[in-house]
């Protein structure tokens, strides 16, 4: 019998502990960052992506014209700099225990930028990531595992 009690205590401890995966704040996890190189001189070059999976008990992130919305926070650590996106337009998508992958292009000349380094240099950069709802719940900060190699040839 003590066995039993001690068995069930065990197990009525790691079903505790267990964590939910939708959460009335966001939780964002990092997926890719692609493509990891960009070319200082090279204006028509491709963006890089932050691809982040994205979970949400209630699915509030979303842009509403003439509300809250939603927002993407980025911030560059090598320069210290950061921008703020809106959330795409995701009213038709289900609300509950809502789940996506979310793209953020690093199109911003805030968010690319290098050090003060005379060239020809190569800097890598790593962002930090964070999202808010609807109702301003911030999401985990991430730091990109992979970084940006910004080439000045």
């Amino acid at each position: 019998m003590r066995y039993i009690l001690f068995v069930a205590l065990i197990v009525l401890g790691l079903a505790a502990c267990k964590k939910d995966k939708f959460t009335t704040a966001p939780q964002i996890s990092y997926k890719s960052l692609k493509p990891n190189t960009v070319y200082s001189n090279l204006p028509s070059q491709p963006a890089p992506v932050i691809t982040l999976h994205v979970t949400d008990a209630e699915g509030d992130l979303s842009f509403v014209p003439g509300s809250d919305s939603a927002w993407i926070f980025v911030k560059n650590l090598l320069t210290n700099t950061s921008d703020s996106l809106q959330f795409p337009d995701l009213t038709g998508v289900s609300k509950s225990n809502f789940q996506f992958d979310l793209d953020i292009p690093l199109t911003s000349n805030n968010l690319i930028k290098g050090s003060p380094r005379p060239s020809p240099k190569t800097d890598t950069l790593y962002f930090e990531v964070y999202i808010k709802d609807q109702a301003k719940n911030k999401s985990n900060v991430l730091v990109t595992p992979d970084p940006v190699y910004f080439i000045f040839p």
